[in-house]
């Protein structure tokens, strides 16, 4: 005689199968919570970055005076004031001798890209037309300013709360553009700060 098997699982196996699938994910919850943030800074800092390193270049390229600016202004090309911690960014080429008003070159979102995650730093840096770091206060943008006070501009990029790694993007005199982990040293890692 042949007896037959059940085939298949009885519900008392799919119910505990179901409870160690869930409590498994409950224990990822947290550290993937954390990754998704680390990954909004991540992309802020490289959207800051990205902005700043276009300016450098359309400054290069146009033999022309630029400045980039933080903004919270929804329409840049038409209505922009520079603003620390701004929702975007935007490049105009700087007011000069020869040119009475400043003149829209491209703008770019931050907040949309991840929402939440915050920048300090200066509302605004220029550029001269060989690409390094200015001082301008006649940039013809309303709010935008720059200085020269310190040799290296700092923008920080972090969440608070929920993210565990902030950025930090540099930007040196000498128009080096780059971005740091503040928690490590460059002596040890070379994604660490100076």
């Amino acid at each position: 005689m042949n007896a037959r098997l059940p085939a298949g699982f009885t519900l008392i196996e799919l119910m505990v199968t179901i409870v160690l699938l869930s409590i498994l994910a409950m224990l990822a919850m947290p550290a993937f919570t954390t990754w998704v943030n680390n990954n909004k800074v991540r992309t802020v800092g490289d959207s800051l970055q990205n902005g700043l390193r276009f300016a450098q270049s359309e400054a290069l390229r146009r033999s022309r005076p630029m400045v980039f600016s933080l903004t919270n202004s929804a329409a840049p090309q038409t209505s922009l004031t520079a603003a620390a911690n701004g929702s975007g960014w935007s490049i105009n080429v700087s007011k000069s001798s020869l040119d009475a008003k400043s003149a829209f070159v491209q703008s770019g979102v931050l907040s949309d890209v991840a929402s939440g995650v915050q920048i300090t730093g200066p509302a605004a840096v220029c550029f001269n037309s060989m690409g390094r770091v200015v001082a301008n206060t006649d940039t013809g943008v309303n709010g935008a300013s720059c200085d020269t006070d310190h040799p290296v501009q700092t923008y920080d990029v972090f969440l608070s709360p929920g993210a565990d790694r902030p950025l930090r993007v540099l930007l040196t005199l000498g128009g080096q553009i780059r971005m740091c982990d503040p928690a490590r040293k460059l002596s040890d890692s070379p994604d660490g700060c100076p």
